[in-house]
């Protein structure tokens, strides 16, 4: 195959025109276990590895934002699970993100590059489906990233627009006033990932100490403002506002709210290239952010559950979000509303500035290896700048572009950006399968330097089995009650759609280019 024309050696990892006497692991940043992977991935280094532990375990607070996401994203299981089906959820999807987190921090330990999870079901699927599997996983994950980053914006543009409401009820929020606000958000956030790319990790290390300073700033106002609910209330009142046939499935349509807080813990993965020791550093971050992120969350849904007040009233907010309604309330000054969510907005516009990294590297990668058009282009790192400047510009103007649809409708725009839920979740799934097929017929796994040992497949089984759950639901309507075309989850057309897009482009071209990963891999090393 194509992938085995011009195997990496040493010298090639280390760039074309350099020596291995005067170029060393150290002078891109890595050590010799990065050294060692590249090698073996059959991967040349392009970027230098600035992240460090610290900086990489910031990047993933940052972008999952999880104790952030309790009131930006609790709409959806406060109509389906009230305050009980809140917290309860909530707790559910801590424990299954945990497993699902480790099982792929484990793949992390044994991969670390920034493919991520089409790397590892291109290495680690049969040897009939690796090339299939991975092409669809591929392009599942850079469309599912890419729509992330307009996704992230429209949050923090209705949030402003939602916080002017509060201020001033004259005003009326208007589409293309929301566009604006959207197109300067992902403006920010190319600046840090092009002029200030070198400063990213330093920018990350920064805004973790605001993610848990701003944790408490919040917390701190509720309890000691906030009118506080009976705790027995608050832990067993549940809400079928959805109207579903019985209250376990309103629950269960419910825990996609908490789904959204823990979406993306790959996105480490796809920063693995530039960060020093990978294989160590990489699962340690995972973990740790799965665990002191959960933890934080699971306080602030409490907090907010317990001091929300009247659920109907609170839901009936003209702003548009309950958390700034519940902000008021318990502050009664418009300034202290404005600054606790500005807190809030802040966070989401560097967690569009993570989240453009991400998505541009996965883009990257996948370009690399000919899964995408124009691979050449996408895939083409310049010289001296150690950054895949091409892909970040792309992810720009797609995002841009992506924006103009609010402007005919913010439906069909939600619609195209739920896309990133559904195919990241069906990403974990196929990936840790494949581990788990690899495991049932027990054929050896990579050497890793952190492994789940002989919990590894129980871990595996039950995070799939989750997994595959939260997928599922992640097709639900908010309610079953008169579906209009609003009303309507068009997440699996949309799904559907990109299946179709893949698998047309890969009948027309991606078959006679595309080998995948597992092409590039050095057996010997």
């Amino acid at each position: 195959m194509e992938g085995h024309k011009e195997p990496v050696t040493m010298q090639s990892f280390l760039g074309d025109n350099a020596s291995t006497d005067e170029v060393t692991a150290e002078k891109v940043g890595g050590n010799a276990n990065d050294q060692h992977d590249m090698v073996r991935m059959g991967k040349k280094q392009e970027t230098r590895r600035n992240f460090r532990f610290v900086t990489i375990f910031g990047f993933t607070m940052v972008l999952m934002a999880t104790w952030e996401a309790q009131f930006s994203a609790s709409i959806f299981v406060l109509i389906n699970g009230g305050t009980a089906g809140a917290i309860w959820m909530y707790l559910a999807a801590f424990i299954g993100f945990l497993l699902a987190i480790a099982s792929m921090a484990e793949m992390a330990s044994m991969a670390p590059t920034t493919g991520g999870q089409y790397h590892w079901v291109s290495e680690f699927a049969p040897r009939s489906s690796q090339k299939i599997l991975s092409y669809v996983v591929g392009w599942l994950c850079v469309l599912g990233w890419q729509v992330g980053n307009t996704a992230i914006a429209y949050l923090a543009g209705t949030i402003i627009q939602g916080l002017a409401k509060l201020n001033n009820p004259d005003y009326n929020a208007t589409a293309w006033q929301g566009t604006l606000i959207v197109w300067a958000v992902l403006t920010f956030s190319i600046l840090f990932n092009t002029f200030f790319a070198a400063k990213l990790p330093l920018l990350e290390g920064v805004v973790l100490v605001l993610h848990i300073c701003g944790f408490f700033a919040i917390l701190i106002v509720l309890w000691v403002l906030a009118d506080v609910s009976p705790a027995r209330e608050v832990f067993t009142t549940f809400s079928n506002g959805g109207g579903w046939s019985s209250q376990g499935l309103s629950c269960l349509v419910g825990i996609l709210s908490p789904v959204f807080s823990f979406i993306g813990p790959d996105s480490a993965t796809h920063m693995s290239e530039e960060l020093r020791d990978a294989s160590r550093s990489l699962p340690l971050a995972m973990m740790w952010t799965a665990a002191v992120n959960g933890a934080m969350g699971f306080v602030m849904i409490v907090t907010f559950c317990m001091v929300i007040g009247d659920l109907e009233t609170v839901l009936a907010t003209p702003t548009g979000y309950p958390f700034i309604q519940v902000f008021y309330n318990a502050t009664h000054s418009l300034a202290g509303t404005s600054v606790m969510t500005a807190i809030l907005i802040i966070m989401l516009l560097f967690g569009c500035v993570t989240n453009f990294a991400t998505s541009s590297r996965q883009l990257w990668a996948f370009a690399r290896d000919k899964g995408t058009p124009f691979s050449g282009w996408l895939s083409y790192v310049r010289p001296g700048m150690a950054i895949p400047l091409n892909s970040i510009i792309f992810s720009y103007v797609f995002s841009m572009l992506l924006a103009l649809i609010n402007l005919g409708s913010a439906v069909a725009l939600n619609i195209i950006t739920s896309l990133g839920t559904g195919a990241l979740l069906i990403s974990y799934i196929i990936s840790i399968s494949c581990i788990i097929v690899k495991r049932m017929k027990k054929e050896p796994l990579l050497p890793r330097r952190w492994s789940l040992g002989r919990w590894g497949m129980p871990i595996n089984i039950a995070s799939v089995l989750f997994l595959a759950l939260c997928f599922i639901m992640n097709f639900f309507p908010l309610s079953p009650v008169d579906l209009t075309p609003v009303s309507f989850n068009w997440n699996i057309v949309i799904f559907a759609g990109v299946l179709i897009l893949a698998a047309a482009y890969y009948a027309v071209k991606g078959r006679k280019v595309y080998d995948g990963p597992v092409a590039y891999i050095r057996k010997d090393i």
